[in-house]
């Protein structure tokens, strides 16, 4: 694994690379979100985020289709919903008909299942990684400990840890614990989890010529935190891209750290 400020993508296995801004877009659905992925592919984003329990992936895999662009040039996430669980194989193969694809380039749990089934479902997760289907694996909601017996109990790390993130919500134990095992820490929802207005963030704005969205995003991933905001705009959809033309200081990410609750 390998991940820095300064790059715009992190290597989840060799020969899979993650950007590490993407475009979120659960709610996004129907017409405007198939609009929405057209515009955040014209816009340049090369990492979409969709799961099976959003109900878009058909959309998804008609803008990415109509967007003239190479399939491999596009990183492609989806999510295996928890009542689904038992039937692995099968939800993968419909998700990957519904987006026109014969693979995705990483499938997440979206949520830890229960009764036990977290491993079994991991071993079909494994199964379908090697069968092609999925180009890295991983899990989402998931805990430091959940993550812990999947790798005891098959030898084989999540890859990713999709989970909520934002300034109020930074923990440096939870980032440094994730890295030392070697899991990429995906931050989903970081404006729905953060003020805008809070004076930190209008102030660094201001300071860079950018908006608080912006500043957020830009501090995600000098933390190393890939981030995947999600718009139906596309004004704001460009702008939530446009972050790779600042650097925040040493001082400026302290003092956003310092947002945590």
């Amino acid at each position: 694994m390998a991940a820095d400020g300064e790059r715009s993508a992190v290597t989840l296995v060799p020969g899979v690379e993650m950007p590490m801004l993407g475009f979120g877009t659960w709610q996004a659905t129907g017409e405007a979100g198939y609009r929405a992925v057209r515009a955040a592919l014209d816009a340049g984003y090369r990492h979409l985020d969709t799961a099976t329990m959003y109900g878009n992936e058909a959309q998804v895999g008609a803008a990415i289709k109509d967007s003239g662009l190479a399939r491999q040039d596009i990183f492609v996430t989806t999510k295996l919903p928890p009542e689904r669980v038992g039937q692995e194989a099968r939800t993968l193969a419909e998700s990957l008909a519904a987006l026109g694809t014969d693979y995705v380039d990483l499938w997440l749990i979206h949520w830890p299942p229960g009764a036990g089934a977290g491993v079994p479902t991991w071993r079909e997760f494994i199964a379908q990684r090697d069968a092609g289907a999925a180009r890295a694996i991983g899990v989402s909601n998931h805990s430091l400990e959940q993550i812990d017996e999947l790798t005891e109990r098959t030898g084989v790390t999540p890859a990713v840890n999709q989970v909520p993130w934002a300034p109020a919500m930074h923990d440096e134990r939870t980032v440094a614990e994730h890295q030392r095992r070697g899991v990429v820490v995906e931050g989903y929802s970081p404006f729905k989890n953060t003020n805008l207005d809070d004076p930190v963030l209008t102030r660094v704005a201001r300071r860079h010529q950018v908006s608080a969205a912006q500043v957020v995003l830009r501090w995600h991933l000098q933390h190393g935190i890939v981030v995947i905001p999600k718009s139906v705009t596309p004004e704001r959809i460009a702008s939530n891209l446009d972050v790779f033309g600042f650097t925040l200081t040493a001082a400026e990410m302290s003092a956003i750290d310092d947002l945590r609750d």
